[in-house]
């Protein structure tokens, strides 16, 4: 039997022509993701059963954490139907496969931050680039038409964002830098849907790179910021700086949204995330 677990929620909650198809389908079962005990559904599995997740990057976070303390025994496969997919941009994947997710779900790092401990694939954002998840929720809230997080993230920049001073603890060693925008700690290269924001990051590799987007200028910040699309903004050095490590602790001398894997989490002065 072949499982597709949909998330309703994911592509502004159009479902997807392939899993309309998949419903009609023999030896295929469709169901929705949310509200399922996946210990209990993943035990009953048959040998030689598939599932799959349809869904976006949020979709395989909600999965990890789902799961968290359960080895898998059947292929669990993941098939777009999310807006970013930085989780198959980082593996040159096409959003048209069911890529395997067994290799990729297990030695997660987990970031710990206010009450909350939680696994992620891709990465966490903290800065402007939490603010711009913030906003974002703030307009799904009143309207069903797509977020222009570009947009955001260009007002942010221009207007409304202030950056901060912050530090920055990896494997033990502090560092201190003032005009920060940005300190994500990341697993895979991409997030924000495309932004190469740490590419020599190897999501295989036991380190985490925490990327430091510093500058008290802001026409520099919005000339240097598209340049994360292509992973080049690491060549202006007096701009970005980046770390390598297992442990990592950051924290900003004053409270500012963080998404992890695109969750947001407001109000927060600090985070510390494990490889």
């Amino acid at each position: 039997m072949k499982y597709y677990l949909y998330n309703p929620l994911a592509n502004n909650g159009i479902k997807p022509e392939f899993i309309k198809e998949a419903e009609k389908a023999e030896g295929v079962e469709v169901r929705e993701l949310i509200d399922i005990n996946y210990p209990d559904f993943l035990g009953e599995l048959q040998e030689g059963d598939e599932v799959v997740l349809v869904g976006g990057d949020g979709t395989i976070n909600y999965f990890v954490n789902a799961i968290e303390g359960y080895e898998l025994k059947n292929n669990v496969y993941f098939r777009a139907a999310g807006t970013g997919n930085d989780f198959l941009r980082d593996l040159g994947a096409s959003t048209d496969e069911e890529v395997l997710l067994n290799p990729y779900v297990t030695n997660l790092p987990v970031v710990h931050v206010k009450e909350l401990s939680k696994r992620f694939i891709n990465g966490i954002g903290y800065g402007i680039d939490g603010y711009c998840c913030e906003m974002g929720d703030k307009q799904k809230a009143k309207s069903d038409k797509p977020v222009n997080y570009t947009s955001i993230a260009i007002k942010g920049l221009l207007f409304h964002f202030k950056p901060v001073t912050a530090k920055i603890t990896v494997d033990g060693q502090t560092y201190e830098h003032k005009k920060v925008w940005l300190a994500p700690t990341m697993k895979g290269r991409f997030y924000g849907g495309g932004m190469m924001v740490a590419p020599a990051q190897d999501r295989k590799g036991d380190t985490l790179s925490v990327v430091v987007y510093k500058t008290g200028s802001k026409l520099k910040a919005l000339i240097v910021f598209p340049s994360i699309f292509k992973g080049e903004h690491i060549k202006k050095e007096k701009v970005v700086q980046i770390y390598t490590g297992k442990e990592i602790h950051v924290e900003f001398d004053r409270p500012c949204a963080l998404q992890i894997d695109g969750e947001t989490v407001l109000d927060v002065t600090e985070y510390t995330v494990r490889a």
